[in-house]
């Protein structure tokens, strides 16, 4: 008779894919914040484009990886909905940097920096989620971390609200409305990304403790 730990033991790799994947994910976070520091003739979108480009990789490694192993240590339904939710975070976050420096000299004064610094946060808060996973199902822990981050969540989406509502009392030229229109949305989606990332993760422990 096969121990869970000997199971477990044949499909646990898939951890080290996903703590791999939501690294990455914090590394594209991690660049915004550079990038909103750095003057506009410094800037450059190559901290993005590799994340994504590891991202992508890991998506595709732990989708084949999915296909050839027998024995998974989470259900496979499970891994693909962490794989999916992870995946999109640094894909949102190169979009608003793309934007970003497209149309930073538009924006005015508008200051993104915290966003991003809550946004950095939130992601690395993803990151010990997902890490807690090979710790085993430890709900009380995963709570904590799920409600830190609905916490950051809320913080950022009140402060993100202060910003449409300047834009929508002050702002005369309606192209540099709609492109910090399109910046707010951009960050917010980012920021919900982490939120749905940490929501699966939350959901698997419930289900497996």
């Amino acid at each position: 008779m096969f121990s869970l730990q000997t199971i477990f033991g044949k499909g646990d790799k898939f951890y080290g894919l996903l703590e791999a994947s939501a690294e990455s994910a914090r590394s594209s976070t991690k660049a915004l914040g550079e990038l909103l520091s750095t003057p506009p003739s410094e800037r450059s979108l190559e901290k993005f484009k590799q994340a994504r480009r590891r991202e992508k990789d890991l998506f595709r490694q732990i989708s084949e990886e999915l296909v050839n192993t027998f024995v998974t240590v989470l259900e496979r339904e499970d891994i693909e909905a962490l794989n999916g939710a992870l995946y999109k975070i640094p894909k949102v976050v190169e979009k608003f940097a793309e934007r970003y420096a497209i149309a930073s000299g538009r924006v005015g004064d508008v200051d993104f920096v915290n966003r991003a610094a809550m946004l950095e946060q939130a992601c690395d808060v993803v990151g010990q989620m997902v890490a807690q996973l090979r710790n085993g199902m430890d709900l009380d822990k995963i709570k904590g971390l799920n409600d830190e981050l609905q916490a950051i969540e809320g913080e950022a989406d009140r402060q993100i609200l202060e910003l449409y509502k300047d834009a929508y009392a002050s702002e005369t030229d309606p192209m540099r409305y709609l492109i910090k229109k399109d910046l707010f949305e951009i960050l917010e989606k980012a920021i919900d990304r982490c939120r749905d990332a940490g929501n699966v993760i939350y959901h698997i422990v419930l289900k497996n403790s």
